[in-house]
Formats: structure tokens, sequence, C-alpha cells
């Protein structure tokens, strides 16, 4: 049992392989399954390199005994940060293989995130490419292995100069000292959107994440013939397993790998591979509404649309048939486990106006107030979650995770919701401290403390602030010292601390005082009000 993994209790984890949740498969054992029943139907297609199943099979096992013979072993951490390439997806069943942990970070994450995801995970190798969107990954593993005594390897997909090759591990054969994980061992940690602070891990054994990928496969009509388009981040849980590139490979479909999710790039990707489904964060979405109007890509393959990350405006989505000409799905949930569909069939009105109901029949869910009470169907509330997919802890953090959970096991999300009487859920906000700015998660704690430390800086509060492209945008109120920062001040602060892009500040303002609430807390609701609609000047 890894240390720091809260698992569920025995009661509950056999209730679930009672009730087929948990079929005791690993997840490297599923793409064996894939390979046996279908070697030579493609899995991967990155730029011209196209794999079957057999030969992602076959590169997989070789690289398993490359990463063993650098003494890489079942339950230790591999941080991987790769781009959507072919490796990927090769590494990470390489680990499943072993026993080994990828810990997945961002592609847009640098020195703060990852010195902080490989300390606490105690990563002992560091993988990453070599260029990636004019980013030289090798300068920053430098960085790592000086800052993170715990990695000893450093793997790079490309030019590794003083590094090792991840093209020279995959050149051993494989090797007769395979064991098989343990399905309820954990498969990989996943990162939390983080809400206070640095982000947490999350947990996901190979038992409750292959739940996930199947009932998610199920929910959005995956088969042999899916042609799936990675556009957002293959880290990302969305884009990874729900279903993503791993349930389509469970499909036996073909994965499709987009280095970015701009129209010039996907468009063409969709007409050339004829792409029949994707997923994308609302911003995404907006964007390629507006460019197919003056797109020549024929993109009459594309049958499903997965929108998710941030709520989509119902507007938006009223617009995604008879602009792009295929079915949208709304996909709503965590990567701390519960996941919300709309149904491929339902009414207009379901998909355009909820974010889906729960895909377990078992997946419990609260509604409550302030008091921890459930509402009535039709209020707000929080949602707690609880189920055969849904972590009952995030890694080594036993202090926050009496906060994030309750005694009785039920995950705090800090959604804020309502529940329709057909148990479809409508997204309503955040009750917790974190701005979602187009879908990446922004921890207001650690940016508001990062600001803290710039000299004319006296107090900040950092809101959200509506935006119709991307859901929220950050603001940073000032209470300044002296001479007030500009934005490009602030901004050039927090990548001098080595902050990830998507976290820098959208706009800043400079105030006099806060307004506060009756026990003296800087009352963010108000100041985001006077932000948004400033009061008129008496003059």
């Amino acid at each position: 049992m890894l240390e720091g993994f809260v698992n569920w209790p025995d009661e509950f984890a056999a209730k679930y392989r009672e009730l087929g949740y948990w079929r005791g498969e690993t997840l490297g054992t599923m793409l064996r399954t894939r390979a046996e029943e279908t070697p030579d139907r493609c899995a991967v297609i990155d730029g011209e390199r196209a794999w079957t199943y057999r030969e992602l099979e076959q590169r997989s096992a070789r690289l398993a005994a490359g990463l063993r013979r650098l003494g890489i072993a079942r339950g230790q951490r591999v941080l991987v940060q790769l781009p959507n390439m072919a490796e990927f997806l090769s590494l990470c069943f390489a680990l499943f293989r072993i026993g080994a942990i990828p810990v997945l970070a961002l592609p847009a994450h640098r020195v703060t995130e990852i010195v902080h995801l490989t300390d606490l995970s105690e990563s002992v190798a560091y993988v990453v490419a070599d260029l990636h969107l004019g980013f030289d990954y090798r300068t920053l593993a430098r960085t790592i292995r000086e800052r993170c005594p715990s990695v000893r390897h450093v793997l790079v997909a490309g030019d590794a100069q003083e590094f090792t090759s991840l093209g020279e591990l995959e050149a051993h054969a494989p090797d007769d000292q395979e064991t098989e994980p343990d399905p309820s061992d954990v498969a990989l940690l996943l990162l939390s959107g983080g809400t206070t602070g640095a982000p947490k891990l999350i947990p996901r054994t190979h038992d409750d994440y292959l739940c996930n990928i199947r009932l998610a496969t199920e929910a959005a009509g995956f088969h042999a013939q899916t042609r799936y388009l990675v556009s957002l981040p293959i880290e990302h849980n969305f884009a990874l397993g729900c279903p993503g590139a791993l349930g389509c490979l469970y499909a036996g479909g073909t994965v499709v790998l987009c280095r970015d999710p701009s129209p010039e790039t996907a468009f063409g990707l969709i007409e050339r591979e004829a792409i029949t489904a994707t997923a994308l964060i609302p911003p995404l979405v907006l964007l390629w509404l507006e460019a197919v109007e003056w797109s020549t890509e024929n993109l009459s393959s594309l049958q499903l649309l997965q929108a998710g990350g941030a709520r989509l405006k119902a507007e938006t989505a009223a617009r995604v048939r008879g602009t792009l000409g295929c079915t949208l799905q709304q996909v709503y949930g965590m990567a701390e486990g519960l996941l919300n569909f709309t149904g491929i069939n339902e009414s207009d009105s379901v998909v355009f106006e909820t974010q889906g109901r729960p895909m377990a029949v078992h997946d419990e869910v609260r509604i409550v107030d302030a008091n921890d009470h459930e509402v009535a169907d039709g209020e707000i509330g929080e949602l707690h979650v609880r189920g055969p997919y849904t972590i009952r802890g995030y890694y080594r953090a036993e202090a926050h995770n009496r906060l994030a959970f309750t005694s009785d096991g039920f995950y705090r999300s800090g959604d804020l919701v309502r529940r329709l009487p057909s148990g479809h859920l409508v997204v309503e906000g955040r009750s917790k401290d974190v701005i979602n700015r187009g879908g990446d998660k922004v921890p207001v704690e650690e940016i508001e403390n990062y600001l803290l430390s710039h000299p004319c800086i006296r107090d900040v509060a950092l809101i959200g602030i509506p935006d119709d492209a991307m859901g929220e945008r950050t603001c940073a109120c000032i209470i300044a010292r002296d001479v007030p920062p500009t934005l490009a001040e602030l901004n050039t602060h927090l990548r001098s601390i080595g902050v990830a892009a998507f976290k820098l500040l959208d706009r800043a303002v400079v105030l006099e005082s806060f307004p506060k609430t009756p026990l003296g807390k800087v009352n963010k609701r108000e100041l985001a009000a006077r932000i948004v609609h400033p009061p008129r000047s008496s003059s």
C-alpha cells in the first residue's frame, strides 16, 4: 500500500467489486487485451507517426524493460510533463506495467509547480520533451535536478543532451521480470485544481480509474470506429479518461494527438484524420464557433463535441449543432471523481441548460447548505459526493483531508449546484476560493501570497471577474505601499517566481481599502461587484 494513500473502507471496496464497478483489471492489462484482440488496428496517430495496438503494446513493453534497468520499480513515482505526443501513452503504459506511478504535470507548469509536485511525490524521475512551443524543458530539468534531491533520472523525448533519451530506453528488449501490479494499487496521480496553496495530488487506482474510463466510454458512446482528437493537454483528466484518450483505447478506437487546440491546427486534423469526437473547454468552444465561419476545412466527420472544465453558457451551447454540425455533450466533473454527462439523445433544453447527471447509479450525491444540511431539489448548495470512482483523500495531505472530506467519506467539491427533479445538475459557481479561468483553476491563496512578496504591495485580494470568453478572469485588487505597481510589473514578479503562465494576472486595480465582512474578513463578493459595476462619480 502506498504510504499517504487513503483507501476506500473495506465494506465499500467489497460492495463496488460485488456490483461490478471494480473488475480486478489493470490499465496495463487493458492495453494488452486490445492488442491481442485487434493487433493491426491503428491505436495512435501523432503527426506522420501511426502506431497499431500491437506497436503501442510492444513499445510500452520495451520501455518498461528500460525503466527497470534504470532501477524504477513498483510504487515509485515518476513526474511526467509531456505535451500531446505518442510517447506520453507508451510511457504511461510502461509505468502501469511495472507498477510505477506517473505524476501528471501540465506542459504550462514551471519551476514553482514542478518543484512542489516533485517534492510532494518524491519522484525518482522527471520526464520532459526537449522543446515545445518554443520552451526548452531541458533547462527546467536542470533546475529541478539541482533543487529536488529525489530525482535520480531525467528522461527526454527528443534531443536529450546530457540526460537519458526515452528512445534509447525503448531500444531494450522486453524482459521476463514483469509482475502485474495489484488492481487496488495507485495507478496514477492527477493534479487537483488547487484551492488553498499549491496543487494537491489525486491518487487514482487501477480499479477505480478503469471504472471511470469504462462508464465514461459508455456515456459518450465511444466504440471501435471512434477517432478521438486530443485537443486539450492529455494530462488533464477530461482529455485523459472522461473518456478521453484512454477511453478511446478502451473502446478499441484511434487516438489522434493535437499539439495545440487552435482552429488552424485542429480543423486540419479533423478533416485529414476523419475525427469523430473531441473535447473542449468553453473558451475554445467559442473560438471554434467563430473560426468555422472562415475555415475551409471539411468538418463533416465530427459527430460529438464534449464541453467541460467550466460551465458552458446556454447561448453558446445552442450554436454548436448548427455551426459545427455535431452533437454537443456537456460534461461536468472533477479529477477527484464524480462525472456527469448529458445524454447523447436528450432534449435540447437539457443539453443546453444543465451539466448532466452522475454516470453511475451508485454515485451518492448530497447538496448541502453552509451547515451541511441537505437542501431541496432546485435550491443551490455545495455538492458533496462519494462513490466507486471518487477518492477518499488526497495523497499525503492528512490535515487538508480533514477539511475536504466529511466524516462519512463524502468529498466536499466546493462547487455550488442545484439539482433538478430529473437528477440533472446545474452548476452555479464555487464556494471555494479558486478562480476558474477558462478551465484552468487559479488558486487564490497561492497567488495572493506571491503578490504580497512584492515590495510595493501592502495588501492584496485576488478575485475572479466574469468574462464571456474565459468564464472568469483574474483581477488583483491592491493596496499599495507607495508607488503602485503596474500590471506588467506584477506579472514580471510572478514570472520571476516561476508560476505557470495561466496564473498570471489579467487585470490589476489599486484601491485605498477593501470592504469587510462583519467578522473583519475581506468581502470579496462586494469587492467583485464594485470592480464589475463601479459606482458612478457624484460630480
